[in-house]
């Protein structure tokens, strides 16, 4: 509403389609991300493999 933009992080399991966590925020930082995944890894297990689908 006051123009700034956003960006929104989705961790998803892609065996089960679930979406674990949407994380908007204006700054999202690489420290931010560890911290989500970490309380996603408390819960249930480590993944084995990490896809990222970054921007050029």
């Amino acid at each position: 509403m006051d123009g700034r933009r956003f960006r929104v992080v989705a961790i998803m399991d892609d065996c089960s389609r679930e979406c674990l966590v949407l994380v908007p925020d204006t700054s999202l930082s690489g420290a931010r991300q560890t911290r989500e995944l970490d309380q996603i890894i408390q819960v249930r297990r480590m993944p084995t493999v990490n896809v990222s689908d970054l921007p050029p």
